[in-house]
């Protein structure tokens, strides 16, 4: 007999149902179930931020949150930040400046960035720093993650995405 619970959630703006063990964590439904790999499993404990997904608004660590949990929320992975005519203005900045590197980091710092900006658009270099003291990165540094941020933050590109 299965243990599974079958779980309907609003993921990139699709719905989607699935089924998971209520023990699963939010990452292993969306990487090995829901196949959005995106989200990277860093540390598996909350802190480092490499699997960052927004729930119902909210910045989350996937690692953390159970697969049930999802149950009827609003989920925002990496795979679903990107535009429907192209990249999103923080992908493009994050190119631009050269804010990866190996890019296991990279997903969880992008989706982080997305829910600052959501939340205040137009953020100090100070708040930048704050809000991503969550995300760990190994390979690039930090400035030119921040840079890009702050760079997309005064992008005439972000205008026009807030607008939709």
């Amino acid at each position: 007999m299965s243990n599974q619970v079958q779980v309907t959630a609003k993921i990139n703006g699709q719905e989607r149902s699935f089924l998971c063990e209520p023990r699963q964590s939010a990452l292993e439904v969306l990487r090995e179930t829901l196949n959005l790999t995106g989200a990277k499993e860093g540390c598996n404990n909350g802190n480092c931020g490499a699997c960052n997904i927004i729930l119902n608004g909210v910045l989350v660590n996937s690692c953390l949150v159970l697969g049930v949990e999802l149950e009827g929320a609003e989920v925002t992975t990496i795979e679903g930040i990107a535009l429907a005519d192209g990249l999103h203005p923080l992908q493009k900045k994050f190119l631009e400046h050269a804010a990866l590197q190996c890019g296991i980091c990279t997903p969880g710092f992008i989706v982080s960035a997305k829910a600052l900006l959501d939340k205040n658009p137009d953020p100090t270099e100070h708040e930048v720093r704050l809000w991503l003291a969550g995300n760990l990165c190994r390979c690039t540094g930090y400035d030119k993650i921040v840079r890009a941020v702050l760079d997309t933050a005064d992008s005439p590109e972000m205008e026009t995405v807030r607008g939709q």
